[in-house]
C-alpha cells in the first residue's frame, strides 16, 4: 500500500511538471499555433503518452490550450469571425478583431487557368497570385487569386503584396458571390499553414464582378478550421431550424 501511494504521488507530480514545461512553451507562442504532438512530447519528456495527455488535459481545463480532431493540441484562441455581408479583405477583418495582419506573396505568374477558372473568366491566360496571410505572425490563410490577363498585366508583384486586388483592378466593382465548404489540407497548403496534411480546412471561393456583370476576379481562400468562422445576419429570414442557402454538392 505504501509503495502504491508513492507511485501515485510520483505520477501526479510528473504530469504537473510536464504541464509546467508546456505552460512555458505556450507562453512563447501565438494564439492558434500548433503544439508538438503527444508522441513528440512523450519523447521530449521521457514520459508515457498517458502522463503527457494528463498534463495537456490539465492545461486545457485552465483554458490555455485546446484540441481538435485533425489538428492535435494548439494554443487556445477565439476564432476570427468573418462577416459575409460586405466585400472586404481578410486583412481588414483581422485588423478589426485586434490582430496584426500581413500578406506574403508566394507566387506571381501568368498561367493557363484551370478549367473552372477558365469557365468563369473566359480567358486563356490569367494572372495567378498565391499569397499567405499572417495573423500576429502565424499562418492564417492561403489565398489564390486569378484575374484576366488584360487586367493582370498592369500589376506587379509588389503591388499585390502591398494592396488588395479591389484597390488595384481598374474597374468599378459591383459585388461578389461566395461559396464556402469543408475540405482537407493538401501537402502544399499544410506546409504553408503549418498544419498536418489532411487537417480540416474551410474553403471559400469568391467570384467578383464589375458593374457590367463581367467576372474580374476568382479567389480561393483556405483557412485552418480552428482559426476562423463565417457569420451572416438573417434579418428577415422565415422561421426555420435549418440553415439558409444550403445546396447539395454532387
Amino acid at each position: 500500500m505504501y509503495t502504491t501511494l508513492i507511485q501515485v504521488r510520483e505520477r501526479r507530480i510528473r504530469y504537473q511538471e510536464i504541464a509546467d514545461d508546456v505552460r512555458r512553451l505556450v507562453r512563447g507562442r501565438a494564439a492558434g499555433s500548433l503544439l508538438p504532438s503527444e508522441s513528440e512530447l512523450s519523447a521530449r519528456f521521457g514520459a508515457s503518452r498517458v502522463t503527457v495527455r494528463r498534463a495537456l488535459e490539465l492545461l486545457r481545463d485552465e483554458g490555455s490550450i485546446a484540441a481538435r480532431q485533425g489538428f492535435g493540441w494548439f494554443v487556445a484562441t477565439e476564432p476570427v469571425q468573418q462577416r459575409l455581408e460586405w466585400l472586404g479583405t481578410i486583412e481588414d477583418q483581422l485588423s478589426g478583431s485586434g490582430r496584426r495582419a500581413r500578406r506574403r506573396v508566394t507566387e506571381f505568374a501568368f498561367v493557363v487557368p484551370p478549367p473552372h477558372v477558365r469557365r468563369i473568366l473566359d480567358d486563356d491566360e490569367v494572372l495567378r497570385v498565391e499569397r499567405l496571410t499572417l495573423a500576429d505572425g502565424e499562418p492564417f490563410a492561403v489565398v489564390t487569386v486569378w484575374c484576366p490577363g488584360d487586367l493582370g498585366r498592369a500589376l506587379s508583384r509588389e503591388d499585390v503584396e502591398r494592396r488588395p486586388f479591389y484597390e488595384l483592378i481598374d474597374r468599378p466593382l459591383r459585388g461578389a458571390t461566395q461559396t464556402i465548404g469543408a475540405d482537407a489540407a493538401d501537402a502544399h497548403q499544410a506546409a504553408l499553414l503549418g498544419v498536418p496534411v489532411g487537417a480540416p480546412v474551410l474553403r471559400c471561393q469568391r467570384v467578383t464582378t464589375d458593374t457590367s456583370g463581367r467576372p474580374v476576379l476568382v479567389s480561393e481562400h483556405v483557412f485552418p478550421a480552428h482559426r476562423t468562422e463565417f457569420v451572416v445576419e438573417l434579418p428577415s429570414a422565415e422561421p426555420s431550424i435549418s440553415p439558409a442557402g444550403l445546396r447539395l454538392v454532387e
